[in-house]
């Protein structure tokens, strides 16, 4: 049987919308999604679970309530859970977030428009 390996760039053109992440493989319980983000996404934290950022492409910045971190291309970063959050890049950015299956991109609010459908595999 021939293995194939998970080429990022490749996965990253078969989608354009922003924020809404993209399955490319588990591992056990865990996902490994990518995903385009350009602009701020919302104020949130996750009660149940760590988040992990790896920027595959651009700069991303997470700010918390009481500062915030910068993460650049060929960086990653874990926010621990319960931890409010907001996402935000002023270019488009491409990262990979691990986390586990379930997790709503949104965490603990509700956004009707960032709000995405989880399980999506590309």
């Amino acid at each position: 049987m021939i293995k194939k390996s998970i080429n990022f760039k490749n996965k990253f053109e078969k989608f354009n919308d922003y924020w809404s992440p993209k399955v490319i493989s588990e591992m056990n319980s865990y996902q490994f999604k990518l995903v385009k983000v350009n602009g701020e996404f919302i104020w949130h934290k996750h009660t149940d679970t760590d988040e992990t950022f790896i920027v595959i492409h651009g700069k991303l910045t997470i700010q918390f309530r009481d500062g915030k971190v910068d993460i650049d291309e060929g960086e990653m970063y874990v926010v621990p859970k319960n931890t409010e959050h907001k996402p935000m890049a002023l270019n488009e950015c491409h990262i990979m977030i691990i986390e586990p299956k379930g997790v709503k991109n949104t965490g603990n609010k509700t956004d009707a428009d960032l709000e995405a459908e989880n399980d999506i595999w590309i």
